[in-house]
């Protein structure tokens, strides 16, 4: 499989710490001498990854003019698991998953994948059409969670909602016109929050898989929340109630 570009502190750091061996090199800013980058240095030292100082300008043509801080890494694409079946067969504990319809904004996917993986869910799973990909700029953004979070695309969502309420996984949409409160919600079982874009909402089919549709109080003036922001607030609501239920 052909290397892939992730940059960024949090990024590559992150594989650093979790998988210095599929990091192939690791190029810098040579203007750059803080103590941000001289720890980073360090790390890639002790796990003896090669680095490369280079001009500024190299680096924003790797990247494609992001911000990259002054750090770019050329690593082996991640082993997690491709398929949904193969995330769901390897559980021991009721399925916690993250279904995302419709986002397109790489620093919405990345931001969504840091909650994710921070409300311990065990895949991110998006259509293959109408959705941005795991772009270098979507990595930067989860700050390491892209390296711990399967993110699976597939073909056919619709039909990949059906096939999780096969397996008896409760499905959630969340969305501002829910007939149920977020915190009236029963989400300690298997299950599956699923959130649309900002602004569009769930797509028609997408709406009608779920079993239920939550909406998220709101108390302020503002009538919606970004899509990362909704997500975390739902899924650490799951959380919640998931370690609530939990044997003692």
């Amino acid at each position: 499989m052909k290397p892939q570009i992730i940059f960024g502190f949090h990024a590559v750091g992150a594989r650093l710490r979790t998988r210095a061996d599929s990091v192939r090199e690791i190029y810098v800013d040579a203007k750059r001498e803080d103590k941000r980058m001289s720890g980073l240095l360090d790390t890639a030292k002790s796990k003896e990854v090669r680095v490369m100082t280079v001009d500024g300008k190299r680096l924003d043509g790797m990247t494609g003019n992001a911000r990259h801080q002054g750090v770019v890494a050329m690593v082996e694409p991640s082993a997690l698991p491709q398929f949904v079946d193969d995330v769901l067969d390897e559980l021991k504990v009721p399925p916690f998953l993250l279904v995302l319809d419709g986002i397109t904004d790489p620093h919405n996917l990345g931001a969504c994948l840091r909650v994710a993986d921070a409300a311990g869910v065990h895949a991110v799973i998006a259509p293959k059409d109408r959705s941005v990909g795991l772009t270098a700029s979507a990595m930067k953004v989860a700050s390491g969670a892209a390296e711990s979070v399967p993110y699976i695309t597939v073909t056919n969502l619709a039909r990949t909602l059906r096939e999780l309420k096969e397996r008896d996984i409760w499905l959630v949409g969340a969305d501002e016109g829910g007939d149920v409160s977020l915190f009236g919600a029963k989400l300690a079982g298997p299950l599956a929050w699923v959130m649309g874009a900002e602004g569009e909402g769930l797509r028609r089919l997408t709406r009608e898989n779920c079993d239920q549709i939550v909406s998220i109080p709101m108390f302020g003036a503002v009538e919606s929340l970004n899509v990362s922001v909704a997500s975390g607030v739902c899924l650490f609501e799951a959380r919640r109630q998931r370690e609530a239920a939990a044997p003692k």
